[in-house]
């Protein structure tokens, strides 16, 4: 019994390892990632970043591999959701592997899919995917809401401001930027009314901004809360 308990603390502690050591080069990834894209890096810097991405694949398709060895239903896990991730994770460095065509290097962007392997780590990503999944008509039914007020709100603009301004609003189309800058009250001040009726209906439109920025977070936030007695009981 004791040489058991040994053996298992042991297998514990393996695991823990295993997955501290899987997180770190999650994030070692994700930090290079913004890093390699700086202007005029010194060489050394580069070639350092290029192996040890090299090194983080290996690793990733290693753990991949030895996933689905072990799974006793293969095809399952690889099709699973948590088997597809690993899968994108390390598909983009063997797709662009040997390509230098520029349009290709995009593939290397697809690495922050790799932030969604801390989901198998982490009891909160748990959770927040368990109040996603509470809250999700009601995120879906304020998304619709959302977009029917985006359109309309280009409509109005348009209309209002197309005469004075046909150069900033040359069309519906062309008033959505305005639209998504104004309703989620960022305003990036490039494109803005100058009738008096556009500032009127400028002014509704951000008064509906301030409540599209706060009912998701409530939403959200209530959900939270469910999943946290869902997880308790």
């Amino acid at each position: 019994m004791r040489l058991f308990k040994t053996n298992q603390r042991r297998d514990t502690l393996i695991r823990q390892a295993l997955e501290i050591g899987v997180l770190t080069l999650i994030v070692y990834s994700l930090v290079t990632l913004p890093v390699e894209t700086l202007p005029d890096l010194p060489r050394p810097v580069a070639r350092y970043l290029k192996v040890s991405e090299i090194v983080v694949t290996l690793l990733f398709t290693l753990e991949y591999l030895l996933r689905i060895v072990n799974s006793r239903q293969r095809l399952k896990y690889v099709f699973s959701f948590y088997g597809i991730v690993d899968l994108i994770a390390i598909l983009p460095f063997y797709l662009s592997l040997g390509i230098d065509l520029r349009g290709f290097r995009a593939f290397r962007l697809f690495r922050i899919f790799r932030l969604l392997k801390l989901k198998r780590y982490s009891k909160a990503i748990d959770r927040f995917a368990t109040a996603l999944s509470i809250a999700w008509e009601e995120i879906v039914i304020f998304l619709f809401a959302t977009a029917t007020i985006l359109y309309l709100s280009a409509v109005g603009i348009y209309y209002f401001e197309h005469t004075a301004q046909p150069s900033e609003f040359k069309s519906v189309l062309h008033c959505l930027w305005w639209s998504v800058a104004t309703l989620t009250t960022v305003g990036y001040g490039d494109v803005y009314p100058i009738t008096v009726g556009g500032k009127i209906f400028t002014f509704v439109i951000l008064m509906m901004g301030l409540g599209i920025v706060a009912i998701p977070a409530g939403l959200i936030a209530s959900a939270l809360a469910e999943a946290r007695k869902v997880e308790e009981s």
